[in-house]
């Protein structure tokens, strides 16, 4: 027979405070300086997804995980628009989109954790939905780049649209780093151009739909 452990003694027994037990202390994982890493954790744990995912797909016989990308208007291809990004062909691919996804991820992250979740969904939804919807038939469409995309126009947009210098400025570090990825928006064979594209668009609508001016509010 299982017994249960109980304090008798405590029974009835209101809880005193203890005049010398010094000031409460506080939880160090709540402190500023947690408040401020905590965002970039989250963009390092995504990456770290895409790696794991990716060593296992190489690790398996044929890389099965590459058949859950985005198959255009297949009905089971859909489920590639969530796991897309986070599947990639090979390793040269992943490490080409893990540096930008991390600099602008964080750039988009030191706003907080809530605005990177809300645009990395805008972002990963309407280049997703895109691909499904207009790419080529009899594809599997793989990778991160369309959420990249959308990161680089979302931080070159938000500033426009908020009308804010320091986002502005911070926008044309970004153009001068990585402006040179938008060639990707022109058709290429083996490139997912629609991706790139509709990511794109979903970076300019992300910055639309938080930062647009409803009287003097900002999101």
């Amino acid at each position: 027979m299982a017994t249960s452990e109980r304090d008798h003694g405590a029974v009835g027994t209101p809880l005193i405070p203890d005049p010398t037990a010094g000031p409460a202390r506080s939880d160090p994982h709540d402190g500023p300086l947690s408040e401020l890493v905590r965002p970039f954790v989250v963009v390092g744990v995504v990456a770290a997804v895409m790696w794991v995912s990716e060593t296992i797909d190489l690790a398996l016989p044929g890389e099965p995980l590459d058949a859950w990308g985005i198959r255009p208007r297949s009905v089971g291809g859909a489920v590639g628009v969530p796991l897309a990004p986070f599947l990639h062909d090979g390793f040269r691919h992943l490490v080409a989109n893990t540096i930008p996804f991390l600099v602008m991820g964080g750039a988009i992250a030191s706003g907080g954790v809530a605005r990177f979740v809300r645009v990395a969904a805008i972002v990963g939804l309407t280049s997703g939905v895109g691909v499904w919807l207009f790419a080529r038939s009899g594809t599997i469409h793989l990778g991160a780049s369309g959420v990249v995309f959308g990161f680089l126009t979302y931080l070159l947009a938000r500033g426009v649209i908020a009308r804010k210098v320091t986002w502005l400025l911070g926008g044309l570090v970004v153009l001068l780093l990585y402006g040179g990825i938008l060639w990707g928006l022109l058709p290429r064979p083996g490139v997912s151009w629609t991706g790139h594209a509709f990511g794109a668009v979903g970076g300019v609508l992300a910055a639309w739909v938080l930062h647009r001016r409803r009287g003097d509010a900002q999101v």
